[in-house]
């Protein structure tokens, strides 16, 4: 099979103009070969889907694309690799990763997004309608499991991503972490059931109670144990309405103390979402001022401000359901409540409310804008890490008031989560200490007008932030993590390095599954 699919895999412009001659034949074959029902891509057809990602740093050419009509069709691919010397196989949701994770660099890119429409079921466990779930594919886009979900069930998901333009086995593969997960988890701690494709070709369900083993190595797993082909999603009523709000502090440790007290309420006794962003302390229109108020006909002024106030601020983002027929002093009386328990700066608190669906898409304003004016395109060298509760006063002194004091020219979030929300036989990994810990994402756009050497002093102030972290001994681990030595690895996972290889030699022992991870070499 082999042998008769590298012809097809073409390396200059040339060769794959002559080949769109007799495109029809060469798929024909490769598709006969591979035992798949799907469409097969090869050459620069594939190059052109799978040979970058969002992330824009690496460009590898795969030896074909499959577009699978569902899990056999996987299974087949995998299987194909699995008789191969060399061959490798990854998922590719909506080409979201940043660092190549997707990729497979003469190898099978399975494009996920094929199987969008395979499954959509809801139903109810046992419990009544708390307990309701919605069967999606791991193909499916959030934003699309949202908009159904919502419009006919009046239903949705518990914990989100800030970005729904995602795949469901993409998130589930890393994590899957918003404002909403201090109260519900990742997105790993909302599914009770999945379909997976082992890396030795096994079509497996697998949940808390069967298959446990794989159920847990897959959330989380970085691609290495299973393809999610279908997840099951825990969903909740859908509220109407967001009250969402944006407050300011000059002050990390107030920022900080009043955070933490928002994410460690009961239920009923905190906001529905909780974030944060750091910002510069400047009318800077990419990084200042001008990007915490809400609403256009909102104005930040500065003149609020004591005079004491540093290079950056922080600004506490939060969110609050309603229903239609609750009434404007209602929600009112709730987020005083709520809100005049924090301590920032009087004058500088902003407020809008819109309907529950286009508060979790708010995004998709800003991912439009980032088309029309190009940096969509460009390249995003972005950092996300944990960090514990006691390092992250240190963290900011550095990092933030230092390092990035100038801004990154993107979004600097900063906001913690709680230990107890995540599920430790997942294979994610957290910072060692504490039950409080931060998620902090440096999510740098490139300008358009920029040249090389702006873009590559981002990743290399990337790399200075990850050294300083590992030579000062912060607690803190990579989150959507990218290293390139076994060793690196090894100090990531740290006292989890053991299982995971054991989980690695029992699902995908010849490493056919995520090669662009770069965890593991492919056994022959």
């Amino acid at each position: 099979m082999i042998a008769y699919i590298e012809p097809y895999f073409l390396d200059n412009d040339a060769d794959a103009a002559s080949a769109a001659t007799v495109t029809g034949q060469s798929f024909d074959g490769v598709s006969e070969s591979l035992h798949i029902q799907g469409e097969i891509l090869c050459g620069g057809a594939a190059t052109d889907i799978a040979g970058k990602d969002f992330g824009g740093m690496n460009c590898v050419k795969p030896l074909a694309v499959v577009r699978p009509v569902g899990p056999e069709d996987i299974a087949g691919a995998v299987r194909a690799a699995l008789r191969s010397d060399k061959l490798t196989v990854a998922a590719r949701g909506n080409g979201h990763s940043i660092n190549g994770q997707a990729m497979a660099e003469r190898g099978l890119v399975l494009d996920m997004r094929s199987t969008a429409e395979n499954h959509f079921e809801v139903g109810y466990l046992p419990g009544g309608v708390a307990r309701a779930f919605v069967d999606v594919s791991g193909g499916a886009l959030w934003e699309n499991v949202l908009k159904r979900c919502v419009s006919e069930y009046g239903l949705a998901p518990r914990s989100w991503t800030d970005y729904l333009g995602l795949t469901v086995g993409g998130t589930l593969s890393n994590a899957g972490v918003g404002g909403q997960a201090f109260r519900y988890g990742p997105q790993t701690s909302n599914v009770t059931e999945l379909d997976v494709v082992t890396g030795n070709g096994d079509v497996v369900t697998c949940s808390e109670v069967e298959n446990s083993e794989l159920f847990f190595s897959v959330l989380g797993g970085l691609g290495q144990f299973g393809i999610i082909t279908r997840a099951r999603v825990l969903l909740q009523p859908a509220p109407d309405m967001v009250r969402w709000i944006r407050i300011v502090y000059t002050e990390f440790d107030e920022f900080t103390r009043d955070a933490e007290w928002l994410v460690s309420q009961k239920d009923e006794s905190s906001f529905d979402y909780v974030e944060g962003f750091v910002f510069v302390n400047g009318d800077d229109p990419v990084n200042g001022w001008p990007t915490v108020p809400l609403h256009p006909d909102h104005d930040f002024d500065p003149t609020q401000l004591p005079q004491s106030s540093g290079s950056v601020l922080y600004c506490l983002e939060l969110a609050l359901h309603y229903r239609d027929s609750d009434s404007n002093s209602t929600v009112d009386k709730r987020v005083e409540r709520l809100i005049g328990r924090l301590r920032f700066v009087e004058g500088l608190r902003f407020e809008v409310d819109l309907p529950y669906v286009d508060f979790l898409l708010r995004v998709k304003r800003a991912e439009e804008i980032a088309k029309v004016n190009g940096t969509w395109e460009t390249p995003h060298p972005w950092l996300n890490l944990f960090v514990s509760k006691r390092d992250i006063g240190e963290f900011d002194r550095t990092v933030f008031k230092e390092l990035a004091k100038n801004g990154v020219g993107g979004p600097m979030l900063v906001y913690p989560l709680l230990r107890s929300r995540w599920d430790d036989r997942a294979s994610v990994v957290l910072p060692v200490e504490g039950e409080i810990f931060y998620i902090v994402a440096l999510l740098r756009f490139v300008p358009t007008c920029a040249k090389t050497s702006s873009f590559e002093k981002m990743v290399a102030q990337n790399q200075e932030i990850v050294q300083w972290c590992v030579r000062k001994g912060i607690d803190f681990k990579l989150y959507l993590p990218h290293y390139k030595s076994r060793e690196e690895w090894i100090r990531h996972f740290g006292n989890r390095w053991s299982r995971f290889v054991d989980r690695k030699t029992m699902y995908d022992p010849m490493a056919i599954l995520s090669p662009g991870q770069k965890i593991f070499n492919r056994a022959p």
